[in-house]
């Protein structure tokens, strides 16, 4: 992993953050895939939040000099994908995150703290 996708992490970890967001996860799946470094997972209580969530993610990132790739979903989805390259978001209401449940899909990456990313 590089320095790179670690900063983008910390950025999208510390926007959510200033959102409320819940339960925010990060998994290192460098050493599994080759699709990112970082999925980071977070969920919010309701569309107006998972909508805040993502365009402080985008702002925040978007100062540092980080541009995405893609991103999937609007102010109606309950599942908002953000695609930085390194670095994949997931923004999720509580339902689909229980439902998608992609901590278990992804259980071979590594459980990353905050505290890490320092």
């Amino acid at each position: 992993m590089n320095n790179q996708s670690k900063e983008m992490a910390k950025i999208a970890f510390r926007a959510l953050e200033e959102k409320k967001a819940e339960d925010i996860r990060m998994i290192d799946i460098s050493g599994i895939s080759v699709i990112a470094d970082y999925f980071i997972i977070a969920n919010g209580s309701n569309p107006n939040q998972l909508q805040a969530m993502q365009e402080n993610v985008e702002e925040q990132l978007y100062k540092a000099g980080f541009r995405e790739r893609q991103i999937e979903g609007n102010q109606r989805s309950s599942w908002i994908l953000m695609d930085y390259g390194d670095i994949i978001v997931h923004i999720f209401s509580k339902e689909d995150r229980l439902f998608y449940d992609l901590e278990r899909i992804w259980r071979d990456g590594r459980d990353i703290s905050p505290e890490e990313l320092k």
